[in-house]
């Protein structure tokens, strides 16, 4: 039998500055070769997992351990973080802080410098590994340069060079667009043909990750493996919901059609799904049991326009060209597309970090072209896809609290704020933490909170879900539906299709710095045309429905986010 290159026996873990453990008796083996999937909420452990395969336990996050932990047959705290590297590559969630290079071939060639290796076979090496990854076309670029996807490519390679024995994705989905993240998928599964190491994904987008085949999966919740099993054996089964993971759409769509779900059916790629017909029968007969599409609701007063709005940063190049389109108030619109595509670019020119070479925006009639950003702060808050770039201080309860400190509000109300925008966010019994030890999605949750304790009156979140579970997700997002609810204009750059469809009825396509559609979210994705062309992917519900026989699939798709809603799930 095989040697596992990882080993985890009867592993226990807890942080230094932490008052219980995170891990607990972990038994976990992962052999060579094998493709395994680490998913589980934020908290879970799954993340300290990760971190103990890769060796930033104990190196850079000292704590008490209990049980063994093996890593390429070592015993990592009697190894060094250097000798782990040449066993585990890791790709981080955040590539940008993995970058060291000025340039990508720079970058990928980082490890063969730190080892010596002459110049002629150094260049050799970063050659071959750039060309598995596809970003050999881009060595001279600098890594700022670069799309979310292509970063990933450069991170994968720069780890690659090593020639490990195992390689460690955290949450690699998490802010790229869904064709970029299917591309990464499908990307890791060559990788792990062509050099037969073993990969494990840390992710919590199921659906996503599933797009191409995994060994099994292991579910965490706690600080504990719940689950260790073969993925079609676990979406079987009712584990996934219940421990705050979105099981895929086409299999809730066919347990609410009251289809029962086995592991013959492969029902781990929609694409591959067994059905007989008298399973597609129920299938069809559940949707036209539900009621006929509702009307339109009709829009409220105009609240933000943006004409022909054009701009680039730099004379030559436009990076949004011809922007037109009007949000009424209290509407919750998503703007969707490629990364690249001007969406971010969009809400800083709205927001007046920067100012159009052309075109107006108008606030209730009003051009805002002579506003300040302080002034547009006032109704307008905006949320950074990346959080670090938004946080200015060492606590959480000081960061949320900063703006209201500066608009003079009396304490007592600024607490009762606080501790309220501190709860809806899952936030509050980490409130006197200092900012430094949450993840990168904890940190997500504290800028979130740091806008929505202010109440604007419009509120622009450019990847509000980025790096978040399936409970916190639908936390944050049921929070900026009932402020939606009580008249707030909620605005949401998102890569995330299902949030799209569950909770904005409106949507807003970009693609290379144009607009390309705006219209219902559901007719979005039921359009392969214009999928293509703003480099979304089609929901799995779409599939499902035609292979049922039913050839509206956009009112297949409307129809259960309705039963959703009226379900409330």
């Amino acid at each position: 039998m095989a040697t596992p290159i990882i080993s985890f026996q009867d592993y226990g873990f807890q942080y230094m500055a932490q008052a219980k453990p995170t891990l607990y008796n972990i038994n976990l083996d992962i052999y060579p070769g094998e493709k395994v999937l680490i998913a589980g909420t934020s908290g879970s452990g799954k993340s300290t997992i990760g971190n103990c395969i890769n060796g930033l336990i104990p190196f850079a996050y000292p704590g008490q351990k209990t049980g063994k932990l093996l890593v390429g047959g070592r015993e990592p705290d009697k190894s060094s973080i250097f000798e782990m590297s040449h066993t585990v590559g890791t790709v981080l969630q955040d590539t940008d802080g993995q970058f060291i290079g000025l340039t990508v071939g720079e970058d990928i060639a980082f490890a063969l410098e730190n080892n010596c290796v002459p110049q002629d076979e150094m260049k050799e090496i970063v050659d071959r590994v750039a060309k598995l990854v596809d970003i050999d076309h881009h060595l001279q670029y600098a890594p700022h340069e670069l799309s979310g996807g292509q970063k990933q490519r450069v991170s994968l390679a720069g780890v690659m060079v090593e020639d490990v024995k195992a390689l460690l994705f955290d949450e690699p989905l998490a802010n790229l667009d869904p064709a970029a993240g299917r591309t990464t998928i499908e990307l890791i599964d060559t990788v792990h043909e062509q050099t037969g190491a073993a990969v494990i994904i840390i992710e919590h987008r199921l659906e996503d990750v599933l797009w191409r085949r995994m060994d099994r999966i292991v579910l965490m919740d706690e600080g504990r493996i719940i689950a260790d099993v073969p993925v079609a054996k676990l979406l079987t089964g009712g584990e996934l919901p219940a421990h705050g993971i979105r099981e895929p759409l086409y299999l809730t769509a066919l347990r609410y059609a009251g289809v029962e779900i086995d592991e013959q059916m492969h029902p781990e790629h929609v694409e591959k799904l067994l059905l007989t017909e008298e399973q597609k029968e129920k299938v069809r007969g559940w949707y036209r049991a539900r009621e006929t599409d509702r009307a339109r609701e009709d829009r409220g007063q105009e609240l933000l326009r943006v004409e022909h709005l054009d701009f680039g940063y730099s004379p030559e190049t436009l990076t949004l060209q011809d922007v037109n389109f009007t949000v009424h108030r209290g509407e919750m619109v998503s703007i969707v597309g490629r990364n690249g595509a001007g969406k971010s670019t969009l809400a800083k020119l709205i927001c007046g970090f920067e100012r159009p070479l052309s075109g107006g925006i108008y606030m209730e009639g009003r051009n805002l072209s002579g506003d300040t950003i302080k002034e547009r702060a006032a109704f307008i808050g905006y949320v950074m896809q990346n959080p670090n770039q938004m946080i200015s201080k060492p606590m959480i309860w000081d960061e949320v609290e900063l703006a209201l400190v500066q608009s003079g509000m009396p304490k007592e109300e600024r607490k009762a704020r606080v501790e309220e925008t501190l709860r809806i966010c899952g936030l509050y019994p980490f409130r006197n933490w200092p900012v430094s030890a949450l993840s990168f999605g904890q940190k997500k949750r504290v800028t979130i909170a740091s806008i929505l304790v202010q109440r604007p009156q419009i509120i622009i979140l450019d990847e509000p879900t980025a790096g978040q579970d399936y409970r916190h997700y639908t936390e944050i997002m049921d929070f900026l539906k009932e402020l939606n609810g009580q008249g707030y204009t909620i605005l949401m750059i998102t890569h995330d299709m299902h949030l799209m469809l569950e909770y904005t009825p409106r949507a807003i396509v970009f693609s290379e710095g144009r607009m390309l559609a705006d219209t219902t979210a559901a007719k979005v994705l039921n359009d392969p045309e214009l999928v293509r062309a703003a480099n979304l992917k089609e929901t799995s519900l779409y599939t499902l429905s035609l292979a049922c026989g039913i050839d509206e699939p956009q009112k297949f798709t409307e129809r259960f986010i309705a039963y959703e809603k009226e379900e409330g799930r």
